[in-house]
């Protein structure tokens, strides 16, 4: 479940388009970037929640845009599957859209699919997605087309409708140096056990120019995970097709700190 939907390279390339005055002459067309991205995590937080029972990932993805604002991409990851994929150990995130800036104002709509090779039952997610940023503020709703990662409530019903509000923060201080925060609300439908804030406070490093960047991040929930009382958010390291679940549990929405190492190419 990438957490950016757009990599930092797609972002920049998408950041070039500006408008101009009437009187200026049109610029020379823009042509297609694609770039790829990979990065080492010390662990893989999905809105705020761990995928991979406190252990690495590694992640890494590709991107295509045009010059119109269309783009489409890829981005995979290492997962546990205690955290709900039962016999998978892999995410695929496929996504299309359209991002344009105009100035300091940016649009962002789109569709994602996540993907999950190997679980049985077969787990996967639909999401479209509507965003907007200001200068260095963003904002994206991403709303659910079928049940929830195939979660259903506490009843049985469906969770299609499910939503999540992500607001960021990215600022570019000058020599290599970023600072980040974040503050994401998840609505779970008619499962306010499974519902929760995340928020998460970060810096990056781009070590001597050379496009690897080093990052830190602080990130807490209010998700349920008391392992002692099995709450929603209590997961294993491993979740057979059989649905045996093993003792190695932990709280997936604990406060921690992550680590990475990243490159855009």
């Amino acid at each position: 479940m990438q957490k950016t939907i757009l990599s930092l390279s797609v972002a920049a390339a998408l950041a070039v388009p500006t408008l101009v005055s009437a009187q200026a002459p049109a610029p020379a067309a823009t042509p297609p970037t694609v770039a790829g991205n990979m990065t080492i995590a010390s662990e893989y937080r999905f809105r705020g929640i761990d995928q991979t029972n406190g252990k690495p990932a590694i992640q890494g993805g590709l991107d295509y845009v045009h010059s119109s604002g269309l783009y489409v991409g890829n981005w995979n990851s290492n997962v546990s599957s205690g955290a709900g994929f039962p016999g998978g150990n892999v995410e695929m995130d496929f996504y299309g859209g359209w991002k344009k800036t105009f100035g300091d104002v940016g649009a962002d709509v789109g569709f994602l699919y996540y993907y999950y090779p190997g679980t049985s039952p077969k787990i996967d997610n639909k999401e479209i997605y509507f965003g907007g940023s200001w200068k260095f503020l963003s904002a994206k709703f991403f709303y659910s087309l079928g049940d929830y990662f195939k979660a259903l409530t506490p009843t049985g019903g469906s969770t299609k409708g499910s939503y999540y509000l992500d607001l960021a923060a990215n600022y570019d201080v000058g020599g290599g140096l970023g600072v980040n925060a974040h503050f994401g609300v998840f609505k779970m439908k008619d499962f306010s056990d499974a519902s929760y804030n995340d928020w998460k406070l970060g810096v990056t490093y781009d070590v001597m120019g050379s496009g690897w960047v080093l990052g830190a991040a602080y990130i807490g929930t209010s998700a349920k995970g008391d392992c002692a009382n099995a709450e929603f958010y209590c997961f294993g390291s491993t979740l057979p097709s059989n649905g045996d679940v093993d003792q190695n549990r932990r709280n997936a929405g604990r406060d921690t700190v992550v680590l990475t190492l990243g490159k855009t190419f």
